[in-house]
């Protein structure tokens, strides 16, 4: 008799638990999904006016990408093509611009500029599907040169683009 209490709210609290669906402590919502592919990020940058080419830029973007929503999900990584969730797109833009000028009309700023476009597809809720341009920027004084930077501003825009591509594609809140 002194158990049931016991059993009752252990009960409840598993009911409970069951209707919120599958959530983990970072807020993505990955439904009845259980694996997940990024295809590779191919790097377009060129095409676009003003952006210049990164090498490896492809392979590192796709890699971070892969990082971010294994570290956050319970979701396995495959590369068969029959995933539930699908992440595709490239890099349009890698840009570097002046961003503010010296008294001698010189650049006292730089601001380096990656664009992506994101093409996701749920294959457990079709509604969630988007094709969307995902930007971010890192600035840097004009007079250091972009490879003593490089990887702290690739580092930097990654973890802003692959965390806004997560949560536009998982955070269901």
């Amino acid at each position: 008799m002194k158990n049931i209490p016991i059993r009752i709210g252990f009960l409840f609290l598993i009911l409970c638990l069951n209707g919120c669906g599958v959530y983990n402590f970072t807020g993505g919502s990955v439904g009845t999904a259980t694996t997940f592919q990024v295809n590779y990020f191919q790097n377009y940058a060129t095409q676009s006016p003003g952006s210049i080419f990164e090498p490896g830029m492809d392979r590192d973007f796709t890699l971070a990408l892969q990082d971010r929503i294994l570290n956050q999900t319970s979701l396995d990584l495959v590369n068969n093509g029959d995933a539930d969730l699908l992440y595709e797109g490239e890099i349009t833009e890698y840009r570097i611009s002046p961003m503010s000028a010296t008294a001698q009309q010189t650049a006292a700023q730089n601001r380096l500029s990656v664009r992506v476009k994101v093409r996701f597809y749920n294959r457990t809720k079709e509604d969630a599907d988007f094709d969307q341009s995902f930007s971010f920027f890192f600035d840097y004084p004009a007079n250091t040169q972009l490879a003593a930077i490089k990887s702290t501003a690739h580092e930097e825009i990654f973890e802003r683009l692959t965390q806004d591509i997560f949560n536009a594609s998982l955070a269901d809140w």
